[in-house]
């Protein structure tokens, strides 16, 4: 594994004082507990995907009177309107 040395800005203070703390306590290198740290959270939030299929289960619904052009609405907001 290639070593890097490397500058961030914008690190809260007392959240990088809390981590440096657990890292000793732990009998890690701030290096190595940073990398731990950034594996964790690459592999959670790889792990939030929706599949689309999902959407193929959506039923419609009634919203009610005076909704009956909802549908052309939202697409003239999104899309524009025909002229």
């Amino acid at each position: 594994m290639k070593k890097e040395l490397i500058t961030v800005r914008n690190v809260d203070e007392d959240v990088l004082r809390k981590f440096k703390a657990r890292a000793i306590e732990e009998k890690m290198k701030i290096g190595e507990a940073l990398t731990q740290a950034m594996s964790k959270w690459l592999r959670e939030k790889k792990s939030i995907t929706v599949n689309p299929k999902i959407l193929l289960r959506a039923k419609p619904f009634d919203w009610g009177p005076g909704t009956e052009a909802t549908s052309k609405e939202i697409d003239e907001i999104l899309y524009g309107s025909k002229r």
